[in-house]
This record gives structure tokens, C-alpha cells and sequence, in this order.
């Protein structure tokens, strides 16, 4: 089990607003997933991956992936707070979910 987060890369986030943005997107996408994928992904340790999107329609194009692929998923819009306009959007989380159907989604992103 493991859980993708794919942060824009185009943005030039801080490390800080990179961590906020990661960690909304990944809370987000538990509270989607059932009961037992949230269990599984809790007794395996959270494994989670960190992975580079350049720009928002690539984001939504995998996000439509993981819609069409029933995995749990978020996107995350920035309140506008700090160094980005209200309703940027910043990061996908894919997952928990099997390894091998995250991929299908993520799987050819490279690390951020």
C-alpha cells in the first residue's frame, strides 16, 4: 500500500508551502479512501512518494485517472493566504491504495 503525491513543480513553492500543500493533499485523499485501505496503509507504515507535476492540466489529467480508476484522491487548492493566489492548485494525492494501482496513475512521474 502507498499513497502518490504529485506537488507542481511549476509554481516555485517554498519547501515550507511545498509541505503544507503535500500534507493537505494527503490527508485529503485518506479521508477518502474506505475503511480497510485506510487500515492497511496505517499497519504498513504510510508509505508515501513525493513525485513532480509540471502545471495543472497535467494534474487533472492524472486526476481524471485516478477518478476512472476508483482510487481514492484529492486536490488541493491553496487558500491564497501566503505566496500563491487564492484557488491555485498546488498538488494530487492518489491513494492508499496497492502499490501497483497507484502506479498506473503516477507511475511515470519523477521524484520532486
Amino acid at each position: 500500500m502507498k499513497q502518490a503525491i504529485a506537488a507542481r513543480a511549476d509554481l516555485g513553492m517554498g519547501e515550507g508551502k511545498l509541505a503544507a500543500q503535500v500534507a493537505h493533499a494527503s490527508l485529503s485523499a485518506y479521508e477518502d479512501a474506505d475503511r480497510k485501505a485506510r487500515s492497511a496503509w496505517k499497519a504498513e507504515g504510510q508509505k508515501k512518494v513525493v513525485l513532480r507535476v509540471d502545471g495543472e492540466s497535467a494534474l487533472f489529467e492524472l486526476a481524471d485517472v485516478a477518478e476512472r480508476e476508483g482510487l481514492p484522491h484529492a486536490v488541493v487548492r491553496d487558500a491564497g493566504h501566503t505566496q500563491l493566489d487564492p484557488g491555485t492548485v498546488t498538488a494530487l494525492a492518489v491513494g492508499p491504495a496497492e502499490d501497483d494501482l497507484v502506479d498506473r496513475v503516477t507511475g511515470d512521474l519523477s521524484l520532486y
